[in-house]
């Protein structure tokens, strides 16, 4: 492939949106794993409990930052459209969250992961489910 078939390629606009939606996903996953962290070792929390809080924490703020960078195209502005996608990705994200839990338990569990560690690999994961669906549906870009 030539310079000019790379180029078509690294900006075909799923190509951009999925980039954009793992440099959310992944500053989110810092937060994320700064929130579990401080959860489980200042608050006392068992790690499932903490990183269900830390993961709805981190929803809205990706929400934002998807909504005004990654699906920029496509963003709502008027606040009906906005809380309409708010809800919509809550509900794909919340619908994830079984997902990223059952992983992180699994990866500690079976795989001996430290938590920290294993929740980085549970994001992972669960976030391409999250792209596919907040891409199709949060945002309705086919």
């Amino acid at each position: 492939m030539g310079d000019s078939g790379y180029r078509a390629v690294a900006n075909h606009p799923t190509v951009v949106r999925l980039y954009r939606f793992g440099l959310v996903g992944a500053s989110a996953a810092v937060v994320q794993t700064a929130v579990l962290w401080l959860l489980v070792e200042f608050a006392g929390l068992n790690y499932l409990v903490a990183a269900t809080v830390a993961i709805e924490f981190t929803i809205v703020l990706q929400y934002v930052a998807n909504n005004a960078w990654t699906f920029q195209h496509a963003k709502y502005t008027t606040r009906y459209d906005y809380f309409v996608g708010l809800v919509r990705t809550n509900i794909v994200r919340g619908s994830a969250i079984p997902i990223q839990l059952a992983l992180l338990w699994a990866f500690v569990n079976w795989a001996g992961l430290v938590y920290l560690l294993a929740n980085g690999f549970a994001i992972f994961i669960s976030g391409l489910y999250r792209y596919y669906l907040d891409s199709r549906w949060t945002w309705q870009i086919a």
